[in-house]
């Protein structure tokens, strides 16, 4: 592994200007952005035609050290800040939605040990998804406890000798079947408290008991598999909770506000491919004797896209600092960053389209397959009207 060179994520800092980014933020999307249009965009068509994991990408993320840049330095990893690792999940769903789940899944998923774990869990898996031998996967919803995650009924029993036996199923799982580790919510104490008595807990792919789904067929992100995570009496070692007993859904709900950004940043990664394929078929185009750029109808549609787009980024990046810091508003910015830019990402996506006609239309151009993935932006990690609820309860306190 590499990374590029100058010290590209440079010093956490968390008083950057969220109008203005650094130098080392700067050279790194140039770095990604390099990257992505390299090693990556090539292949995303197929990705998406074949609903086969890219492989591709996760090979160049892993020799670029972006596999999972948020692993902090103490652990192996380059130590990126939130900002940092929004640009890199910007940069990568500018041409590939599901590619840029590699990274930020990794956050998703690990981010519960981040903040609650152990430093003998930290170190031990941690570390090897710096490296990036293994990844990470985020088992909360199930498939009747999707918004309403206390409502779980995955159940995890203590045994006489410390272990626990896991029972149920989470459904859902980004990458599921692709990683080697598994963060999962479960009940371990079915008479206690509702959404009291969950504990978090890392299960490996090779543990007895537990399996996979099939694949979902999904309308987007078809490069990016989507499972059910089955256990059946699965049984793992007790050195293995994550966080305190009874605490998991705090943990998880704290992960979110931190996670949710980077599907904001991933919205804005689409919509700013969508809207750069726009542009340039718009600019090429003729109609009745001139480009049809030319057309004020047309520019206007543009102006409004590039608008709520930078709108969008701005909010993200806002929200990223607050995320850095710890902010005690970041619950509020961390939705407002994950609703505004999907619902931005929606509607300029469709806009390409439209902006392309039939062309736009086709699987030819890349803009049909922006605008599938930018859906599923709307839905995931809390759909929008929880994202609405969640904003609605800091705003009355």
């Amino acid at each position: 592994m590499h990374g590029i060179p100058g010290g590209i994520f440079g010093p956490v800092n968390p008083d950057f200007d969220a109008f203005q980014l650094s130098d080392s933020h700067r050279q790194l999307r140039a770095a990604v952005r390099e990257l992505a249009e390299a090693q990556i965009e090539p292949y995303a068509a197929d990705c998406d035609e074949n609903a086969r994991y890219p492989q591709e990408a996760h090979d160049a993320l892993v020799a670029s050290d972006f596999f999972a840049p948020h692993v902090p330095e103490e652990y192996g990893g380059a130590g990126a800040d939130a900002l940092a690792v929004c640009l890199v999940i910007e940069e990568v769903a500018r041409v590939c939605v599901s590619s840029s789940l590699i990274p930020a899944v990794n956050k998703l998923g690990s981010m519960p040990l981040i903040l609650g774990g152990s430093e003998e869990l930290k170190h031990r898996y941690l570390t090897p998804m710096a490296e990036g031998k293994s990844g990470f996967c985020y088992g909360l919803s199930e498939r009747e406890a999707g918004s309403d995650t206390a409502g779980m009924k995955c159940t995890a029993t203590e045994q006489a000798d410390g272990s626990w036996v896991l029972d149920g199923h989470k459904a859902w799982i980004t990458n599921a079947g692709e990683m080697d580790y598994y963060t999962v919510l479960a009940v371990t104490e079915p008479e206690g408290r509702r959404g009291a008595n969950i504990t978090a807990f890392v299960v490996e792919r090779g543990d007895e008991g537990f399996s996979f789904g099939a694949k979902e067929r999904k309308l987007g992100i078809k490069g990016s598999p989507t499972r059910e995570l089955l256990f059946d009496h699965c049984v793992i070692p007790g050195d293995r909770v994550v966080g305190a007993r009874g605490e998991g859904l705090k943990l998880a709900l704290r992960t979110l506000d931190h996670t949710r950004i980077t599907i904001g940043a991933q919205a804005v990664g689409v919509a700013q491919g969508a809207l750069d394929k726009a542009v340039g078929y718009v600019k090429a185009r003729e109609q009745f004797g001139k480009h049809i750029a030319e057309f004020q109808g047309v520019q206007f549609m543009l102006a409004d896209m590039a608008m709520h787009l930078e709108a969008a980024r701005q909010l993200v990046y806002a929200a990223a600092s607050k995320s850095e810091r710890g902010d005690r508003d970041l619950s509020y910015f961390g939705a407002a960053a994950k609703c505004f830019a999907s619902d931005m990402a929606m509607k300029v996506t469709t806009d390409a389209v439209q902006l392309m006609g039939g062309m736009g239309y086709t699987r030819d151009f890349p803009v049909e397959r922006m605008m599938r993935d930018a859906k599923i932006t709307q839905i995931y990690e809390g759909t929008n009207q929880i994202q609405r609820i969640v904003m609605a309860r800091q705003i009355l306190g």
